[in-house]
Order: structure tokens, then C-alpha cells, then sequence
């Protein structure tokens, strides 16, 4: 009851809206995770009167003061689109959305590759609507899997620092913005390629994770610490390492020296840049690779029997303390990989991790707590449901779509869809 009760306050927090000095309308227009700029915005009150307009900047970016708190209008100038982008969805140029006191609201438009004529964009009837229809389809399927694979990173260490510690780690989102802004600093303010910066960067990522199990987590453990209070700690550390980013680095938006722009490429029905297909194939090798090493090097294998039952791996000979540290490494390197990787394909920001935390804990869920392949299949599953569910409901709301599909699923099987079932009393 206490669980239930601490995971429903802690939903309510991170959903809640952040406060502003006054009410304001905003949003960030990208298009395959790039910034779509020169692009115009008009407000008006719930019975038309003007408010104000804006126009979306270098990063994509712009924002409406509005009077008071109360219903507006939002409304997307399509003439203004650069060539080759469209509105997903043509009847939702404008938008009603509500603000409320001392709040800010972000408006959501969704945007894909098209053409004004209508082309890659939501027909209106006859076959051709039904090849559109299967075109988003399979765009939306090959974005979820790329959001999928960023996930199971993630989720890997999550579901590997679980099987050996029991801990649910609430900061583990924050590894993510952690290795995205070290390979920042290495790019931006030392000068080096970001081919260079990002290894060293997961580097980084790993020697942070080591060191928060060898001087903080562990002597925690060592001073038989609850898991509860442990959990509860995680969120600490969660909100002090994403503030300390906010004040190092500023709110806003900022993206890598290279691999910024790209020319698109077509793939038959799907739209894609070179740096997302080469970001995938290296999130799968970087899978694969924690696979095998996890089911066939001497490692894995004590990472296995620590993950099963650590007091009879120590009475084998095995260094828990050891094992608990590398995959806390690991796990912390995984994680700064998927943060770099997802910083190439969109814009860095200090909440980044805080944004696909609950898509991981869904994926490792879902997939099966404590399992390496379990957080591969989960994650992959959310990833293309978050996309896919698009289709028929509003992607300010995807998010709720795949809480909800984990809901279910949990009450169809409470161990996961990889995780074994275990005697309780």
C-alpha cells in the first residue's frame, strides 16, 4: 500500500506542469528530430480575439505570452513550412489548448516529411489514402524502433542493477543526461570530434556509475538500509544530479558541434538521416554484444548467480561486492550511450532523462524486472507502441498509451513477459 501510494504521488509530480513567472504558451517544432525554423504561430483567445504570434526560431523554438490563465486557440501557418515538411495530421494546424494560473503549457505539433501538395501527408480519400495510411505506418513503426533500442539501453541497466541489488534506481534517468552532457562538454568546450568525445564520454558515464555504488550506494547497503528508503533516496539524487545539470548548463536547449543538420534519406515508404541509421546499428551491436557477454564470458556468469541468489554465489568464491560494482559500471555506461545517441538524433536538454524514464521502467517492466533480455524485448515493445498509437490518439498522449498497455499486461502476467514467477510466503 505504501508502494502503490509513493508511485501515484510520484506520477502526479512528474506530470505535473513546471511554474513560470507568468502564463505563457510554447513548443519546439522538429521534424525527424530536427529543429524546423521560420515557422509561424498565432494565438487567439476562446472567442477569437488576437493575442499574439510568434515564429519558431534556429532550434525551432518559440513562445506566446498570454494575458491570464483561461482556453486558447493555437493555430500552425502551413504556408510557412519549409519545403518538404507537412503536418501529420492536416485538420490539427490548430490546436485548443488550456492554461492555467502561473503555468506554462507546451503545444505539441506533429510534423513528418512530405511534400505541399499533400504527398506524405494524410490523404483525404480512395487508395491513395489507404497507400498514405500504411506509408505512416511503416514511418512510425522504424521511429518507434529507433526510440525502442534507446529505451533498452536504458533499461538494461535498470533491469541489471535490480537483479543484483534489488534497488530501483529513480536517478537512472539522469545517467542518460549525464553521458549526453559529458560527451558535450568534450565536444563544445575541449574541441573534440564527437567520434572522440562520445567514447570517452561512456567512459565517464561508467567511472560515475562505479563510483556512486563504491561511495555511496554501497556503504548504504553495508549499513542495511531499506529498500524502501533507498528508493525514496534515488529520487533525491535524481532531482539534485538534474538540477546540478540546469545550473551548470542552463535550461536550455543545445545540441552536438557535428552531426547537427542532415540531408534525409528515403528507404522506400520511410524517411530517415545517416546519423539515425548508424545510431541504430551501434545501439544494436552495443545490445547484442551485453547479450553474449552476459550469457557466455565467466562475467555474465557471476553476474547471473549474483542476480539469482548472492549469498550462495559468495559462498562459491564470487566477489559480490565486485560483480555489484562492474554492473553498476555497466549499467551507468549503457546509459550514457543512450544518452549521447539520443542527443544526436534531438537537442540536448536538461530533463532529457527525466522524459524517457517512465518509457524505461515500462520496457523493464514490461519485459520482465531483472532481466537483461526481458528490458531488450519490453522497451522494444513500448517503443513502437508510444509511435504507433499516434496514429489514433493525440502524441502529447502516447505516453499514457503505453502506461496503460503495461497495465494490462502486468494484470495478464505480473512477472513480465520474459520474467519467471516466484512464491510469495
Amino acid at each position: 500500500m505504501v508502494f502503490t501510494a509513493f508511485m501515484g504521488a510520484l506520477l502526479f509530480a512528474l506530470a505535473s506542469p513546471a511554474f513560470a513567472d507568468g502564463e505563457t504558451l510554447r513548443g519546439t517544432l522538429q521534424n525527424q528530430g530536427q529543429p524546423v525554423t521560420g515557422v509561424k504561430i498565432t494565438v487567439t483567445s476562446g472567442d477569437g480575439q488576437p493575442v499574439g504570434e510568434a515564429t519558431s526560431d534556429a532550434e525551432g523554438k518559440w513562445e506566446v505570452p498570454v494575458p491570464a490563465a483561461g482556453s486558447y486557440q493555437v493555430t500552425l501557418d502551413q504556408a510557412t513550412l519549409p519545403t518538404g515538411t507537412v503536418l501529420r495530421l492536416k485538420d490539427r494546424a490548430t490546436l485548443t489548448v488550456q492554461v492555467f494560473e502561473g503555468n506554462y503549457r507546451n503545444v505539441l505539433f506533429a510534423l513528418a516529411s512530405g511534400n505541399a501538395d499533400g504527398s506524405g501527408a494524410q490523404p483525404d480519400d480512395g487508395s491513395s489514402a489507404s497507400s498514405a495510411f500504411w506509408t505512416r505506418v511503416a514511418q512510425l513503426a522504424f521511429e518507434g524502433l529507433s526510440l525502442g533500442l534507446v529505451i533498452a539501453l536504458g533499461a538494461l541497466g535498470i533491469s541489471l542493477i535490480f537483479g543484483t541489488t534489488g534497488l530501483t534506481n529513480f536517478a537512472h534517468g539522469e545517467l542518460l543526461t549525464v553521458g549526453a552532457f559529458a560527451a558535450l562538454v568534450l565536444n563544445t568546450t575541449l574541441g573534440l570530434h564527437l567520434l572522440v568525445a562520445a567514447p570517452l564520454a561512456v567512459l565517464i558515464s561508467a567511472a560515475f556509475g562505479y563510483g556512486q555504488e563504491r561511495f555511496f550506494w554501497g556503504p548504504l547497503r553495508n549499513r542495511k538500509t531499506g529498500l524502501v528508503s533507498m528508493m525514496i533516496i534515488s529520487i533525491g539524487v535524481a532531482i539534485f544530479l538534474r538540477y546540478l545539470v540546469l545550473f551548470l548548463f542552463g535550461g536550455e536547449n543545445v545540441p552536438y558541434e557535428q552531426y547537427v543538420a542532415q540531408d534525409g534519406i528515403q528507404l522506400g515508404p520511410i524517411s530517415t538521416t545517416p546519423k539515425g541509421l548508424i545510431a541504430m546499428g551501434v545501439e544494436i551491436v552495443v545490445l547484442i554484444a551485453v547479450g553474449l557477454a552476459l550469457t557466455y564470458t565467466r562475467l555474465g556468469k557471476a553476474t547471473r548467480a549474483v542476480s539469482d541468489n548472492p549469498a550462495l554465489a559468495a559462498s562459491s568464491g564470487i566477489n559480490v561486492d565486485r560483480i555489484v560494482r562492474i554492473v553498476w559500471a555497466m549499467g551507468a555506461a549503457v546509459a550514457g550511450l543512450a544518452g549521447i545517441m539520443l542527443g544526436t538524433t534531438q537537442i540536448l536538454n536538461f530533463q532529457m532523462g527525466q522524459q524517457v524514464l517512465l518509457l524505461m521502467f515500462a520496457g523493464v517492466t514490461l519485459g520482465g524486472l531483472g532481466t537483461a533480455f526481458g528490458a531488450l524485448v519490453g522497451a522494444l515493445v513500448v517503443g513502437m507502441f508510444v509511435q504507433i498509437s499516434t496514429i489514433w490518439i493525440p502524441p502529447e498522449l502516447k505516453t499514457v498509451g503505453a502506461l496503460a498497455v503495461l497495465i494490462i499486461v502486468l494484470l495478464v502476467r505480473p512477472q513480465g513477459i520474459l520474467g519467471r514467477r516466484e512464491r510469495i510466503g
